[in-house]
Parts: structure tokens; C-alpha cells; sequence
């Protein structure tokens, strides 16, 4: 019995998206070929940047001749493979700099291309000169987590689209995306002030650390987690709109609510993280890919946060079944 009542809602669930067209599909296709290569160079350069990792001090002299070898030549092969995935994976997010930057506007793609910028220059004058820390891991990682949780972003946003049929549900929507964009937008502005401020002082007093003290900042800047708060809520209440028509005017009253109890919970909840976070990144506490994965753990918090939006409503099960044709055997 369990499985009927939860059939109309699973079946919403994969039946969100309004029908796209061609454009908005090829569009989709060149998003999942842009984060599967990301995801694939992630996976390869993390492998590739284990030699520098087991670089330490005591280790005897022969061994540590043929691992500083090893390094310089993983050095040069994740070089070749971080080059793809900046001018063609992160594509999107120079185009989104660029648009901001003809606005005069402060948008998450800024940071995002500034840290890109700031860790790539100096690895690759790293690996040519062999010389120095290289970040290519921390790249890769952050394009494919950014990317991933911008998929989840277009996913749930189409979801959204689609639910302007209800009239109560476009409401609600507006005031909350509107609220999200603001606050994304201060936030920005703010790290990316602190994060200048901050990689000056390390550059006066440690200019060795000044550099992954201040990519992790800007990292720490991407506010993903603040953009999926609305987008996803929303669209976890239109699944369950989706799944049960026969929702009294209350239950959907009740709906709408917790939707805008989720939607503020993942809103402030994320930016609590990021001010907690961003100290420890000043302090030299967190590296670039820590950073990167702090932020892609933050962007799954908040879905599965909205995820607590699909469920079964209270009172429904008879409603829902005889909205939707099922039996209650």
C-alpha cells in the first residue's frame, strides 16, 4: 500500500520540466558534457596530485629525487588536463563574469573568476618553472562542484517555470527569489572585499600563504548554496502539488508555509555556514579544494533540506488517491 500512495508523487517528481525546446535542450546537453569533463579531469588530477602529497622532508634522498620527479611530470599532465576545463567547462562562468562586468553589476561569477584566475596563473608559472605549489586539483574540483550544483539549480528552477500555472505558487515565488538575489549579492560584494583585505595582511606577514589564503576565500565567496535556497523549495512544493490535485485549501495553505519556513532555513542556514567557514579560510585553516568541497557539501545541505518538502501532506491519502484514480488496497 505504500507504494501506490507514494507513486504520484514519485511520478511528479520525474515529470517536472515543462516541455523544452530544441535550443533548451541543446543547452542542457552542452551543461551535462561540460560537468561530466569536469568531473573527469576532477578525478584524474586528484590521482595526479597524490606525488605531491607524499612530499616530505624525511624522506631519504634517492626516493625523494624520483618523487620530485614524479611531481614535475603529474605537474605537467594535470596542467594539459585543467586546460579544458577552464575555457570550455567553466565557459558559463566567464560569460556570466563578462555580462557583469559590461553591467557594472557584482554576480557570483565574479569571484568565481577571479579565484579561477588567481590559482591558475600562478600553478601554471609553477609547472613551467617547476617550482612552487600547484592548484590544479582545487580548480578542477571547484568547476565540477559548481557545476553540479548549477545543474541542480537549472533542474529545479525549470521545476519552478513549470509551476507558474498555480497562481498561489508564482506568489509565493517572487518576494522569495527576489530576497535570495539580494542577499547573494551583498554577500559577494562583502567576501570579496574581505577576501582583498585579507590576502594584503597575509601577503605582509607570510607572502608564502597569501596566495591559498586568498583563493580560498574567493572560493568560500561562491554563494551556490544561496542561490539553490528558493529554487529548490519551490520546486519540492510543486512536486507535491503535482502529486496530489485534491489538496484542500488548507493543505495547501500549510504547504506554502513550510515552504517559505524551508526556503528561509536553507537561506540563513548557508549563510551562517559561509560566516562560520570564512574566519577559518582567513586564518590559513582551510585549503583551496577543503574550500571547494565545503562549498558543494553546503549546496547538497540545502536539497536535501527542500527534499523534506516531498512527502505525504497529512489527511491526503484519500484525497490524493481519488484525485489520482488509485484504490486504497
Amino acid at each position: 500500500m505504500t507504494h501506490l500512495r507514494l507513486a504520484p508523487m514519485a511520478k511528479s517528481l520525474f515529470s517536472l520540466n515543462r516541455p523544452l525546446t530544441p535550443d533548451e535542450m541543446i543547452e542542457r546537453r552542452r551543461q551535462l558534457v561540460r560537468l561530466g569533463l569536469a568531473w573527469l579531469a576532477m578525478m584524474q588530477v586528484m590521482m595526479f596530485a597524490l606525488p605531491g602529497y607524499l612530499h616530505r622532508g624525511d624522506i631519504p634522498v634517492d626516493s625523494l629525487d624520483v618523487l620530485e620527479w614524479a611531481i614535475f611530470l603529474m605537474n605537467w599532465v594535470s596542467f594539459v588536463m585543467t586546460i579544458p576545463v577552464i575555457l570550455y567547462s567553466a565557459w558559463p562562468i566567464w560569460g556570466g563574469a563578462m555580462r557583469a562586468w559590461s553591467l557594472r553589476r557584482v554576480t557570483m561569477d565574479v569571484p568565481v573568476a577571479i579565484s579561477m584566475i588567481a590559482a591558475f596563473i600562478p600553478s601554471a608559472i609553477a609547472t613551467v618553472s617547476g617550482h612552487g605549489e600547484v592548484y590544479f586539483d582545487s580548480i578542477t574540483m571547484f568547476v565540477a562542484f559548481l557545476l553540479t550544483a548549477r545543474y541542480f539549480e537549472m533542474r529545479a528552477q525549470q521545476a519552478v517555470d513549470a509551476s507558474t500555472r498555480s497562481e498561489t505558487l508564482q506568489t509565493l515565488c517572487q518576494p522569495l527569489m527576489a530576497h535570495a538575489d539580494r542577499i547573494a549579492m551583498y554577500f559577494v560584494t562583502i567576501q570579496l572585499i574581505i577576501a582583498a583585505a585579507v590576502g594584503a595582511i597575509w601577503w605582509g606577514i607570510d607572502p608564502e600563504h597569501a596566495l591559498p589564503v586568498t583563493v580560498s576565500l574567493l572560493v568560500m565567496s561562491c554563494p551556490c548554496a544561496l542561490s539553490l535556497s528558493a529554487p529548490t523549495s519551490l520546486a519540492a512544493a510543486h512536486a507535491t502539488l503535482a502529486a496530489f490535485p485534491g489538496m484542500s485549501v488548507m493543505q495547501q495553505q500549510e504547504l506554502f508555509e513550510k515552504t517559505r519556513r524551508i526556503t528561509k532555513q536553507n537561506l540563513y542556514g548557508s549563510l551562517i555556514f559561509h560566516l562560520v567557514t570564512t574566519p577559518l579560510a582567513a586564518f590559513g585553516l582551510v585549503t583551496p579544494w577543503v574550500a571547494a568541497l565545503a562549498m558543494f557539501v553546503s549546496s547538497v545541505a540545502v536539497i536535501a533540506n527542500a527534499w523534506r518538502l516531498y512527502r505525504l501532506p497529512e489527511g491526503t491519502r484519500d484525497v490524493g488517491q481519488v484525485a489520482t484514480g488509485q484504490s486504497a488496497i
